[in-house]
């Protein structure tokens, strides 16, 4: 096992944040040695390039292949903080524990640093092909359900060679979730074909990782663009979780404004406050800074550091925000399909949830974002004030609506700032939708999805479109639609 390797698994196990390397190369071919897949990793990984003379199972430099079969895997996400020190790898927060802060200034303490030998059983074998992974994700974990308790858990970490590393009840997968790590260098699609064989594992996915949704950076010109009167609008008493970073929970525009808090990754210190408290501002901000529903109380759940989180975290933060019986979750972030999150966001639309995520600014010809691009998930693209589209934002046909998101004045951790992204074309269209439950409380996310659909302002080609969706989102015409 590379020594940068043996480093990643350490600062894992010690629950600090941790360096989330290039997607290592998944093989289909059961005939590659584990020295070969190693040294493919190694190049994938560091690109040392092995044995050049053929000890790394004959990859061609340059080809993205190996003779075996395996494949480099592209990095789909595209890391936008504009503060990412050059060279530097994305820092990625250690997975929860399942704390909250409570407010109280007590910091809940940190899970338990796993412990004990872990051996790798002889002759596992693949209930299925191994997968070919795309997008970035934590190189030596997966993610699984599991149908039992924590003496099944630990049955199938033995039976497999894995380490337990955290386990929960989930409300919105209504199972037990684990995370299990892979401590021998097995390639995360052949651990997830071998997990395939045990029938108390339910679903098996990579521990993908999931990226905060900021361009590159005046008066908010958004309550013009989308038809919202800034002195009736309102969505007092309206509960609406957002996901997202820390906040600045002093910053004057989010006075009173903040309903409860939950930290899904506490034992991660926080540094970055910017972009969470940019979005709850555009939510619901106060003062000056005022958002598209003053009055609405903001349920927010920390779960990025660094413009980063873990599948494993997100979840987490989801099932609080789901047990807060909010009605609207705003996600600003995009990552990779992963199962699990389409399943959490499945029951939680099913609970009468609007989910209301941003659809990403990773370029027009970037793969699809999730959880934008899932059924039930209203996927937010960005305009500028002349309702032109952002040029970095993604396209597909899973894009639903448009909303300003283009250099916006915002509240930051240092008083204000100007924005740009999809993750605040987001947050307009959130608190567009507090203003339309407020004015109709009984009204269902069904009828809500249906009523932006049916009153948006079309902007591109006649009909839904790949870029601008259906259109620039019209709060008074969807108000007034029954």
């Amino acid at each position: 096992m590379a020594a940068k390797a043996v480093i990643l698994k350490a600062a894992l196990l010690a629950a600090a944040a941790f360096a989330a390397a290039p997607a290592f190369a998944q093989t289909n071919d059961p005939n590659l040695t584990q020295q070969q897949v190693d040294c493919t990793n190694r190049m994938t990984a560091a690109g040392d390039g092995c044995d050049k003379n053929g000890g790394n199972g004959g990859a061609k430099p340059g080809t993205g292949t190996a003779a075996g079969g395996a494949v480099f895997l592209p990095a789909l996400i595209v890391d936008l903080f504009p503060n990412q020190p050059a060279g530097a790898a994305p820092q990625t927060p250690a997975p929860s524990n399942g704390s909250s802060s409570n407010g109280s200034g007590n910091v809940p303490a940190p899970a338990p640093t796993p412990s004990g030998p872990v051996t790798v059983p002889q002759g596992l074998n693949l209930a299925e092909p191994p997968r070919a992974i795309t997008g970035e994700f934590v190189p030596d974990e997966v993610l699984v359900t599991v149908d039992g308790d924590a003496g099944v858990v630990q049955q199938i970490a033995t039976s497999f060679g894995l380490q337990v590393r955290s386990q929960r009840q989930s409300r919105l997968l209504g199972s037990t979730l684990v995370r299990f790590g892979i401590t021998d260098g097995r390639p995360v699609g052949v651990v997830l074909a071998q997990l395939a064989a045990d029938g108390r594992t339910q679903r098996r996915e990579p521990n993908h990782i999931y990226t905060l949704q900021q361009a590159a950076g005046i008066v908010n010109y958004a309550f013009d663009r989308i038809e919202l009167d800034s002195k009736q609008a309102s969505g007092e008493n309206v509960r609406v979780a957002v996901i997202d970073t820390g906040i600045d929970d002093t910053n004057p525009a989010l006075a009173g404004v903040i309903a409860g808090q939950f930290d899904a990754m506490p034992s991660v210190p926080i540094e970055k406050r910017d972009h969470g408290t940019s979005v709850d501002g555009l939510i619901a901000g106060v003062g000056q800074l005022e958002g598209m529903a003053p009055g609405a109380k903001i349920y927010h759940a920390r779960a990025f550091e660094g413009g980063k989180s873990s599948m494993d975290v997100i979840l987490s933060a989801l099932d609080w925000a789901a047990e807060q019986d909010v009605r609207i979750i705003n996600m600003s972030f995009v990552g990779p399909k992963n199962d699990l999150l389409g399943t959490a966001c499945r029951n939680a639309r099913a609970m009468g949830i609007v989910l209301v995520a941003a659809a990403g600014n990773n370029g027009p010809k970037a793969p699809y974002g999730y959880p934008a691009a899932f059924d039930g998930v209203i996927a937010v693209t960005a305009t500028d004030a002349k309702d032109g589209l952002m040029p970095q934002a993604n396209r597909g046909a899973y894009v639903f609506i448009s909303a300003p998101g283009v250099e916006m004045v915002a509240p930051s951790g240092a008083g204000s700032e100007v924005v740009t992204g999809t993750s605040f074309a987001a947050a307009i269209v959130s608190g567009a939708i507090a203003n339309l439950i407020h004015a109709a409380p009984d009204r269902s996310a069904d009828d809500i999805e249906k009523a932006l659909a049916a009153t948006a302002k079309d902007l591109g080609p006649k009909g839904r479109d790949n870029d601008f969706g259906y259109g620039l989102i019209d709060t008074k015409a969807a108000e007034a639609a029954k």
